[in-house]
């Protein structure tokens, strides 16, 4: 008995080990991401995000003014030992062990620099202000200069998905409620021929249908606005969604229709009255996958909304970012940070009943 226990407690452990390093490895990202988004541009071009926590590094503890004439094509006198401005741009170990390095090229500016400890803490909250407002801010290279660039106004994009995602997530859940209901205890005709071709949609690749669907939505006048991009959604998601209501509401224990029918009440009595609260867990499940799948897509927008502004949503925005200011890193990090602020918030709000819901109709009795 010992030795058995001994195994599975040494097996609990091992698992929680690698758990514990898996969520680490997929955590680090994220708070690097994190940390990024509240770091000047400067210092996000000069140096990486773990360098926020004490680390060694070399340190400036004086600095040269060269003269304003200087000519950097010719070789530069600095303590009286001559260095090139290659030399200067890579930094180059002086005689007393210091390193010597640009500071500022055009001012002529060099910084002494001797290892140390040092900390990269300086946050400000610019790079949301440049992407949720779209105003204009300098930028300062890592040679010192200025150049002033015009943010992105993600605001109006962040309205646009929120208004997307949510009736796309409820519209789905709600006739997957329904139909997963009818399914598991009404008898009607074909029921099982139907149930067969609602999960044999689920292996249908959605690229299959975008194409003739968005003709019949150009047909209808649908491209372009969100009514279009619901139904969208809704026929996409609805197949996953009724075959895991399904699973769950098909377990629900038989006396309790049984029960209600004796009591007079109706179909949809029983559905709004007994279906509903007991399925909780399942539906908030498969919410957090609609949202979550709804909320980072980004093809079925780019097809039934199209790439007007006043209709794309985030990932359609960021993407066009990332197209624009590839190398404007503190914009990006700001605004991928902003398209997760909607799914980690619903996610935390419904996770107590996610396990519930995975586990639903899996153990009948």
């Amino acid at each position: 008995m010992r030795r058995r226990k001994s195994r599975r407690t040494g097996s609990k452990t091992l698992v929680n080990t690698i758990l514990a390093v898996i969520c680490l490895i997929w955590l680090i990202p994220t708070v690097g991401l994190l940390v990024s988004s509240f770091r000047p541009a400067s210092d996000i071009l000069k140096t990486g995000w773990w360098t926020v926590a004490p680390h060694r590094e070399n340190v400036t503890k004086d600095k040269i003014q060269l003269p304003k004439d200087t000519d950097l094509r010719q070789p530069i006198e600095v303590q009286g030992k001559t260095y090139t401005d290659a030399e200067l741009r890579k930094g180059v170990k002086a005689p007393d062990g210091s390193t010597l390095v640009w500071e500022n090229r055009r001012a002529r500016l060099i910084d002494i620099q001797k290892p140390g400890w040092k900390m990269n803490a300086d946050f400000t909250l610019d790079n949301y202000k440049g992407v949720l407002t779209g105003k204009t801010y300098k930028l300062v290279q890592p040679d010192g200069s200025e150049r002033t660039e015009k943010g992105s106004n993600l605001s109006r994009a962040f309205l646009n998905t929120i208004v997307v995602s949510i009736p796309a997530t409820v519209i789905p859940i709600l006739i997957a409620s329904f139909a997963a209901y009818a399914f598991a205890w009404l008898k009607f005709p074909f029921r099982k021929t139907l149930f067969v071709m609602v999960i044999m949609l689920l292996v249908v690749p959605l690229q299959v249908a975008l194409i003739p669907v968005s003709n019949d939505f150009a047909a209808l006048g649908l491209n372009g606005n969100f009514l279009g991009i619901w139904i969208a959604h809704a026929g996409f998601g609805l197949p996953l969604a009724t075959y895991f209501m399904y699973s769950y509401i098909s377990q629900l224990p038989k006396d309790l229709f049984e029960s209600a029918y004796m009591d007079g009440a109706t179909n949809f009595t029983i559905f709004t009255r007994l279906i509903l609260p007991l399925a909780v867990p399942s539906i908030a499940s498969i919410s957090i996958f609609q949202f979550l799948w709804v909320w980072n897509d980004y093809l079925v927008s780019l097809i039934f909304l199209g790439g007007q502004e006043s209709v794309q949503v985030l990932s359609m925005r960021i993407a066009n970012m990332v197209g624009s200011r590839g190398d404007a890193w503190h914009l990006l990090t700001a605004a991928a940070f902003v398209s997760m602020l909607m799914p980690l918030a619903v996610f935390f709000g419904l996770q107590r009943y996610f396990v519930r819901g995975l586990l639903g109709g899996s153990v009948k009795g």
